[in-house]
C-alpha cells in the first residue's frame, strides 16, 4: 500500500476543524485580546470578528488549492507547485523541527500543568506526563486513521460541550455585563490602533489550525466538493464559537475581572458556578489540549509522508502501513521528536522564535492562488475562491502583517526565526544530492 485511503466526509472536515483549532487559545486569549482593546468590550468583539474573517477568506482560497490538488500534504503541495521545491521543503522541515512538533509538545505539557489540579505533581513530574502524552497522541494516530478520528470526535464533543455550558450558564447566571461602562472607545489613538493590532495577533494565533486540514485532502471523499464545504463551514462555526465565548467571560467577570484573569475560563466557572467549578472546567480544558495535539500530530505527518515522496525526506516516511493505512512511520518519528522537545523544555523557545514565520507560508499558500492562475490557467478548478482576487489578497496581506509586526516589535525574534527558517534552503540542497527525487 502506497497511498492513504479516502475516508472523510464534508462532516468530518468540519469536526476535524474544531478538533485542530480549539486548543487552549479560546480558554486563555480573551484577556489579552480586551487588554489589547483598552477594556472596550465592542472593540475586543470587533477584533474576534475581523480575525475569523480573516481566517474564513484564507479557507476559501485554500479551498480552490485543495480541490484543484487533493493529495496529501495540501499547503506543502500548493507552495512546491507555485514557487518550487525548495521553498516547499523549506516549510516542511521547519514544520518538522519546530512548528507542529513544537506545537504538539507544548500542548501536552500544557495538559500536564491542567492534569496537575487534580494529581500534584513536581515540575519534572509534569514534564515528563507531558513527554507521555506527546508519545500517546501520535500512537494512537498509528493505530488507524478511522479510529484516531473517532477518538478526535468524541475529544471534539467534550470540548465543544464545556464550552456550551459556559456560554449558556455565564450570561444567564452572571452579572459582568453590568459593569460594561462603554461599548466602544470614546475617542481612538495612534497607541490604541497598534495595541489593537497586538489584539488581532493574539486573536488569529486562536484561530491558528484550520491550515492543517488541508494536509487531510489526500484522504477526503470527493475532495472537490466535500473539502471546501467542510473547511469553509468549520471556520464559519469557529467564529460563532469564539464571539459567544468571549462575550461569556465578560458576562461572569466584567471587563475588569476578564483583563486581570490569566485563565480566564477556569475563573469564569468558579466565579459564576462555584469555587469547584474552577477546578472541574480543567478536565475538558485539558482534553482540549489533547485532542488539538492529536490533531496536529496526524495532520502535520501528512506533510512528511508527501516530502518523502518527493524524495526530499526519509523514505521511511512515505511508507504506509499494512495493517492500519497510516504513515506510522513518519507519525512516530515526529512523536519522539515532540517527546524530546516536551523533556528539554526547549520548545517554547523554540516556539517563540519560529512560529510566526508559519504565517509567511501560510501568506505563500495565498499566493500560490495568485501564481497558478497565472500558470496555469487551463487547469481544471472544481472550486473557485469567491471574490478573487481580493480574497486571497487580504489573507495574504493579514499574514504579512502578523510577520512584520512581529520582526518590528521583537526584532531579534524576527531575524532569528527568518535566519532558522532560511537554513533549510542549503539542507534542501545537500539531501537533493544525496537522495535524488523519487517521481
Amino acid at each position: 500500500m502506497t497511498d492513504l485511503k479516502r475516508i472523510f466526509t464534508w462532516r468530518a472536515i468540519a469536526i476535524l476543524t474544531f478538533g485542530t483549532v480549539i486548543g487552549s487559545g479560546i480558554f486563555v486569549v480573551p484577556s489579552a485580546v480586551l487588554r489589547d482593546s483598552g477594556g472596550s468590550v465592542g472593540l475586543a468583539t470587533m477584533v474576534w470578528i475581523v480575525g475569523g474573517i480573516l481566517s474564513y477568506l484564507g479557507a476559501l482560497t485554500y479551498a480552490e488549492l485543495a480541490a484543484m490538488n487533493p493529495g496529501s500534504g495540501g499547503l506543502y503541495l500548493y507552495i512546491r507547485d507555485a514557487f518550487g521545491s525548495a521553498v516547499a521543503f523549506a516549510y516542511g522541515w521547519t514544520l518538522f523541527v519546530v512548528i507542529g512538533s513544537g506545537t504538539v509538545a507544548a500542548l501536552a505539557v500544557a495538559s500536564s500543568t491542567y492534569l496537575s489540579v487534580w494529581i500534584p505533581m513536581s515540575p519534572m513530574s509534569q514534564r515528563m506526563v507531558g513527554v507521555f502524552f506527546a508519545l500517546l497522541v501520535s500512537f494512537v494516530n498509528v493505530l488507524g486513521t478511522q479510529q484516531s478520528t473517532s477518538v478526535l470526535k468524541a475529544g471534539t464533543a467534550i470540548k465543544l460541550g464545556a464550552i456550551a455550558l459556559l456560554v449558556i450558564a455565564l450570561p444567564a447566571l452572571g452579572s459582568g455585563f453590568s459593569e460594561v461602562t462603554q461599548v466602544w472607545p470614546t475617542f481612538s489613538t495612534p497607541g490604541l490602533a497598534a495595541t489593537t493590532g497586538l489584539a488581532l495577533v493574539s486573536v488569529l494565533w486562536a484561530y491558528e489550525g484550520w491550515q492543517y486540514l488541508t494536509f487531510m485532502t489526500g484522504e477526503t471523499i470527493d475532495p472537490q466538493r466535500n473539502f471546501p464545504r467542510g473547511l469553509a463551514l468549520g471556520v464559519f462555526g469557529l467564529i460563532v464559537i469564539y464571539v459567544l465565548s468571549a462575550l461569556a467571560y465578560v458576562a461572569a467577570l466584567g471587563p475588569a475581572g476578564v483583563m486581570a484573569s490569566n485563565r480566564v475560563a477556569a475563573d469564569a466557572a468558579g466565579a459564576v458556578l462555584g469555587g469547584s467549578w474552577a477546578k472541574i472546567i480543567s478536565l475538558p480544558i485539558m482534553i482540549s489540549m489533547l485532542t488539538a495535539a492529536q490533531a496536529n500530530s496526524m495532520m502535520s505527518a501528512r506533510v512528511y509522508f508527501a516530502m518523502a515522496k518527493d524524495g526530499v525526506f526519509f523514505q521511511r516516511m512515505a511508507g504506509v502501513h499494512p495493517r492500519f493505512g497510516t504513515p506510522a512511520f513518519a507519525l512516530m518519528a515526529a512523536g519522539i521528536w515532540s517527546a524530546i522537545l516536551a523533556a528539554s523544555g526547549t520548545f517554547d523557545l523554540l516556539l517563540q522564535y519560529v512560529v510566526f514565520v508559519g504565517w509567511l507560508f501560510y501568506s505563500l499558500g495565498g499566493l500560490a492562488v495568485l501564481a497558478l492562475r497565472r500558470s496555469r490557467p487551463d487547469a481544471v478548478r472544481p472550486f473557485r475562491v469567491p471574490g478573487y482576487p481580493m480574497t486571497p489578497i487580504l489573507f495574504v496581506l493579514s499574514g504579512l502583517a502578523i510577520v512584520v509586526n512581529t520582526v518590528v516589535q521583537s526584532p531579534q525574534k524576527g531575524i532569528i526565526g527568518l535566519g532558522a527558517t532560511a537554513a533549510a534552503i542549503p539542507i534542501y540542497a545537500i539531501w537533493r544530492r544525496l537522495a535524488p527525487p523519487s517521481r
